[in-house]
């Protein structure tokens, strides 16, 4: 038997309980792990709290992060002892997630935990951390530079925000850090901001083409936040867009495009191939300082999950929520 956070649904609504499961209960999957941590994010919220109707069958085992200890596995690339993390290919959607002392998933799905981190510190990082990584690889790769200007960051106390910071000032970039959250100016700079910049100043439409500003730009926000970011973007420059927490919508014109040569460069974090799941965890392991993931990650039990998924979807939150599933 197994300790999981269950969602469920009938005709009254949706149920979110903790559960004692049987191991039978398991979903297929050619590689079984015994789960040591699990995260918060986003779409965590949205499954537990009902706000959006991102799971797509019931019941479900939300999670779309973990961490932990092969014990049983069929797929050659793994077997029992090894260390893996799983991020997004819709765990915790369709196929039951990390928010549980138990999980079968396809071993496909998994990388091996880097030496450089601990299983917590892993989920520190968690999915919104290896897409801030994703975000800095796509920026380097296309050319951004330290010495060409500034880099913003949106949403800058979540938990994408926040490590990008940090990855970003190891590597050198000037970082500015757009935010809603006055009060935690220190946070940001303590994790490498330079400068803390209202996030009024960009939620609302602005003008097709802007002062150049940005040599590269992190978005989390979407909506007229991408749309003035990439407005304010320098010559040559480029935005990593990978979220949508002011909207979906993209209120912009082609002039940055055309007539600044900047580049949109979507990020997708769920289903990326391999290849670039390891190039992105490697660029963690390599350019984010361990120490401070304990400025970013507070941990909680599995059974406290619930309550504060809810106080994520306000707005309460900064950093990353670590899940010790076994607590």
């Amino acid at each position: 038997m197994f300790s999981a956070i269950v969602i469920d649904k009938n005709d009254d609504g949706q149920t979110v309980t903790v559960q004692q499961l049987d191991e039978s209960a398991l979903p297929e999957g050619d590689v079984t792990i015994d789960v040591a941590f699990s995260t918060l994010n986003f779409k965590d919220g949205l499954a537990i709290t009902g706000a959006s109707p991102v799971v797509r069958k019931f019941p479900m085992v939300p999670g779309i992060d973990l961490v932990g200890t092969v014990t049983d596995s069929s797929h050659a690339d793994w077997k029992a002892g090894d260390s893996v993390v799983l991020n997004g290919w819709g765990v915790g959607e369709g196929h039951w997630g990390g928010l549980a002392q138990k999980a079968r998933l396809k071993g496909d799905w998994l990388v091996p935990l880097p030496a450089a981190f601990t299983p917590a510190q892993a989920m520190a990082i968690g999915t919104a951390g290896y897409t801030a990584a994703l975000c800095v690889d796509a920026l380097v790769d296309w050319g951004v530079t330290p010495d060409q200007g500034e880099v913003l960051v949106t949403g800058a106390t979540g938990g994408v925000g926040s490590v990008a910071i940090a990855i970003l000032k190891k590597l050198g970039y000037s970082v500015a850090a757009l935010t809603g959250k006055a009060a935690e100016a220190d946070y940001l700079k303590a994790l490498g901001a330079e400068t803390v910049i209202d996030r009024a100043e960009l939620s609302a439409k602005g003008k097709p083409l802007q002062k150049e500003r940005w040599a590269g730009v992190v978005d989390t926000a979407g909506s007229y936040t991408l749309a003035n970011a990439c407005a304010q973007t320098r010559y040559g420059g480029a935005v990593a867009a990978c979220g949508l927490a002011q909207g979906f919508d993209l209120p912009a014109t082609v002039m940055p495009f055309i007539l600044r040569g900047v580049a949109l460069l979507g990020i997708d974090s769920v289903m990326a191939p391999k290849a670039r799941r390891l190039k992105a965890w490697d660029r963690l392991a390599r350019d984010l300082d361990p120490a401070a993931l304990d400025t970013i990650g507070q941990t909680i039990g599995l059974g406290e999950a619930v309550e504060a998924a809810a106080r994520f979807m306000s707005g309460e939150v900064k950093g990353r929520y670590i899940v010790d599933v076994n607590a």
